[in-house]
């Protein structure tokens, strides 16, 4: 093939085009993924402010800054960008290492739609997270929809499959250290002091030394099973943090109103770490991340999980998933099965099918009035399931190799993304991840061609077919001609 570029090789002739990844790319919807996302990175049109000025006739008002602003560098393409978020997710990696791989990986740069290999990073790392941001909970959605789509113009999956689910839930943990009360009321000392300081505040003692003495000993006497001197010390600690927020209040009455607004949240969380007891509901498990959660799943190995409890479908045959989205406020498994039935109607509507029975265990028990027409089955339901209900029942433990890969392949093991909107992007992004390499193995394993070489094929078989045609016709003109 020839290139325009004469120093430079084109990508599809460095890589070979039969790689699942190469193929891929061939499938991917990527003109539909564009025109779906592209409203969403539009420009914004901005109301201005009004500039009141003079002129020979009197005072006038002046509107500036209005309209849709042409200034800033252009974006990067739709097509790298959303392709940096499946590989990201598909391998497991970190923002600033999947641009690093990126770099020095000629089959990604051929999926993001270069057509010459790039040796410079695509983009800063920085630039994932808000473009992640900029296409909210719905954009990513999109994005997994996307997979599914192209599962079944593959052929990988039937449309029928999709009919077909089973949802069950599990935690994402969020990236917090485990909330002792020690080092919670350590924490919020600290960042309290910092805040202050950072302010010009002056406090009247920070007690530094002795949180960190305070912290060391509530570590040893945990550790040594003597909880009679560790009430005393975490009693100390409490002292020690009310007085330097009670300090931090009074100082904050003369500072100017930007620095209390900034300061009043923070405060008022240490607040809330300083009063809790064991024994509390709602209790905050992390200064910088109040929407985390205690969730029990009756684990042995780990009884206590700190995170978000999230919702996941797959298909009962072939285990593609179908829909994943986070449950803030811990709710019963039971009265989650609605909201999920409903993304995954969402992200099927596109193909036309809608699922049709839902396969779960026991923890949804008494559903069935919240999902309409939806058949739900499970164990508890043995006596009066069918045959092939019963056959279908025994595919339920399919999620659960599908939960595990999803969170230690795809990282929805440790969310690090910020407050509960990234707790929610992040589990549909591990969904699309999984999705990604699951569509690898299906083109390994069907050994699934891309589309312009099924189109080089089709033309050389033709061309072979009329060159044997040729050549069976040359005798009968020879045998014409002689006559």
């Amino acid at each position: 093939m020839s290139t325009p570029d004469f120093f430079r090789a084109r990508l599809d002739q460095m890589i070979d085009l039969r790689h699942p990844l190469a193929v891929l790319a061939t499938r991917m919807p990527w003109q539909q993924i564009e025109a779906s996302v592209a409203p969403l990175l539009a420009r914004k049109d901005r109301r201005g402010r009004s500039i009141e000025g003079a002129d020979l006739f009197g005072p006038t008002l002046q509107v500036v800054g209005a309209g849709v602003s042409a200034a800033g560098r252009p974006r990067l393409a739709i097509r790298l960008m959303v392709s940096l978020l499946y590989l990201k997710h598909a391998y497991g990696l970190s923002d600033e290492a999947v641009v690093e791989r990126w770099a020095e990986n000629v089959v990604w740069q051929f999926f993001s739609g270069q057509e010459y290999y790039e040796p410079r990073l695509p983009c800063d790392a920085t630039q994932i997270g808000r473009f992640r941001r900029v296409l909210g909970e719905a954009g990513v959605e999109e994005l997994l929809a996307k997979t599914i789509e192209a599962a079944v113009q593959m052929q990988a999956v039937r449309k029928s499959e999709l009919q077909r689910v089973i949802v069950d839930t599990t935690v994402q943990e969020k990236a917090v250290a485990y909330p002792t009360d020690s080092r919670l009321l350590e924490v919020a000392r600290a960042k309290a002091v910092q805040l202050a300081q950072r302010a010009g505040l002056r406090l009247k003692q920070t007690f530094e030394r002795e949180g960190r003495s305070l912290r060391r000993r509530a570590g040893g006497y945990a550790h040594a099973k003597q909880f009679k001197r560790l009430r005393r010390v975490l009693k100390r600690q409490r002292t020690v943090l009310g007085r330097v927020l009670r300090d931090v209040q009074r100082r904050l009455l003369a500072a100017p109103q930007d620095v209390r607004d900034r300061l009043q949240p923070w405060l008022d969380r240490a607040e809330r770490i300083r009063s809790q007891r064991p024994k509390d509901k709602h209790k905050l498990y992390a200064l910088h991340a109040p929407e985390v959660e205690c969730i029990g799943k009756g684990k042995a190995r780990q009884p206590y999980e700190f995170g978000v409890k999230v919702s996941v479908a797959v298909t009962a045959k072939q285990g593609l998933m179908v829909g994943a989205r986070s449950l803030p406020g811990n709710p019963y498994d039971g009265h989650t099965l609605a909201e999920q039935l409903e993304q995954t109607t969402v992200l099927l509507q596109d193909l036309g099918v809608k699922p049709h029975t839902a396969i779960v265990d026991l923890g949804y028990r008494g559903a069935d009035a919240d999902i309409g027409a939806v058949t739900l089955i499970h164990r508890g339901k043995s006596r009066s399931l069918t045959r092939s209900q019963r056959r279908w029942l025994k595919r339920r433990q399919a999620v659960e190799p599908a939960i595990g890969h999803a969170k230690h392949d795809h990282g929805m093991k440790r969310c690090w993304l910020k407050g509960a909107e990234g707790d929610a992007l992040h589990a549909v992004l591990c969904a699309a991840g999984f999705n990604i390499r699951w569509l690898l193995r299906a083109i390994a394993r069907r050994g699934i061609a891309p589309a312009f070489l099924r189109s080089l094929w089709l033309l050389s078989a033709l061309a072979a077919s009329a060159s044997r045609l040729a050549t069976l016709a040359r005798p009968a003109l020879l045998v014409g001609a002689a006559r």
